[in-house]
């Protein structure tokens, strides 16, 4: 299968490197700095070196693949899959921006080939992994998802390090956040819906952000009375955001707020990625919890660390292109991340990496 990779940043990297390295796809990656294409070109891999913003040079790129990796920011997704639907190529992405994946719906009403955003950690695994847990249950209530990128050793007062996109975790930040309540489609306030919990004796708190449940709203629309998803995070990062965001007036001002974390926050590959979403609900006429909780560490090899961030976001994308390459998954039109099975995530050589990860037994 021939695949263009757009982006070799920190996870477009590790995306080319897996899909590369298991010998069933033939790959092109695109980017505008040759510092980040270099360790690939060594590595055997066809490179290109284009500036995002030029879209014919990115076109005749793109021409003749079977589909097209975007791992770029944000803001360009709606640009590339417009590429893609032109020339006829599937299209998959790591968006979190709830605005370019619906956008992205509409462009693949009807299409011939297959559009599938959201394939990364969250959206992405997580909505797997909640959808699973929902056909579990004769009347689901109630389903909660929880997700974080944390550093392993914070130290500064926000008590967080940059483990991926400056625009990405700004954005989340910033943007109504999607969820139901009492079976009503509502739209919460970000940073707001602050709680806190303790797992493995580590306090963390948890609170509303953007994009995170990808399409589930839609799909379980009239099946579940409330269904929401917060951000994790160590205690008192959501109020320094908060003073950051709102008091400082930086929501209004991003590019700001983007300069200040990327010059002031170190980033890290010391990571730990944690997953828990909850469902209960009736079974068998008796009121039920289930609980799924993952903790993905760093790989700290020597020869090729990766962080838990790069680790889990990579795997949720090469995971869905494999199951599609495979013929596990629809070959036209919108493709919502739920229609993978979990167990078919999880077997995948790919989805592996959340499986051979450390399983948490209990939550408190």
């Amino acid at each position: 299968m021939k695949i263009a990779l757009i982006g070799s940043g920190h996870i477009g990297r590790v995306i080319a490197r897996l899909l590369h390295d298991s010998g069933d796809y033939q790959l092109t990656v695109i980017d505008r700095d040759a510092s980040a294409l270099e360790p690939l070109g060594t590595g055997g891999i066809t490179t290109h070196l284009i500036e995002s913003a030029d879209t014919a040079a990115l076109r005749e790129a793109l021409r003749g693949h079977d589909a097209i990796v975007n791992a770029l920011p944000y803001p360009m997704a709606i640009t590339i899959a417009g590429i893609a639907l032109e020339l006829g190529c599937h299209y998959f992405d790591l968006t979190e921006d709830v605005a370019a994946t619906n956008a992205i719906k509409r462009m693949a009403h009807d299409a011939p080939i297959a559009f599938m955003p959201q394939c990364g950690l969250a959206p992405g695994f997580v909505g797997i992994v909640a959808h699973h847990l929902a056909q579990t249950f004769d009347t689901l209530d109630t389903l909660k998802m929880r997700v974080g990128a944390l550093p392993a050793f914070p130290t500064n007062a926000l008590k967080y390090n940059l483990t991926w996109s400056v625009d990405g975790l700004i954005n989340e930040y910033c943007h109504p956040c999607e969820s139901i309540r009492d079976h009503e489609p509502v739209r919460a306030l970000p940073l707001e819906g602050l709680e806190r919990f303790s797992l493995d004796g580590v306090e963390y708190e948890a609170f509303n952000t953007s994009g995170g449940l990808g399409t589930l709203c839609e799909t379980l629309a009239g099946r579940v009375r409330n269904l929401d998803y917060k951000t994790v995070r160590y205690p008192g990062h959501r109020d320094l955001m908060l003073l950051l965001l709102d008091d400082l007036q930086l929501k209004s001002d991003p590019g700001t707020l983007k300069a200040l974390l990327r010059r002031s926050m170190p980033a890290t590959m010391q990571d730990v990625v944690l997953v828990v979403v909850t469902a209960s609900g009736l079974r068998n006429g008796q009121l039920m919890q289930e609980v799924f909780v993952r903790k993905i560490f760093a790989d700290r090899d020597r020869a090729a660390p990766l962080s838990a961030i790069q680790i889990t976001t990579a795997a949720g994308l090469c995971a869905a292109l494999d199951l599609f390459r495979e013929g596990r998954l629809p070959q036209a039109g919108f493709i919502r991340q739920e229609r993978i099975a979990l167990p078919d995530f999880l077997a995948n050589r790919f989805g592996r990496a959340y499986q051979q990860s450390r399983q948490v037994e209990s939550i408190g």
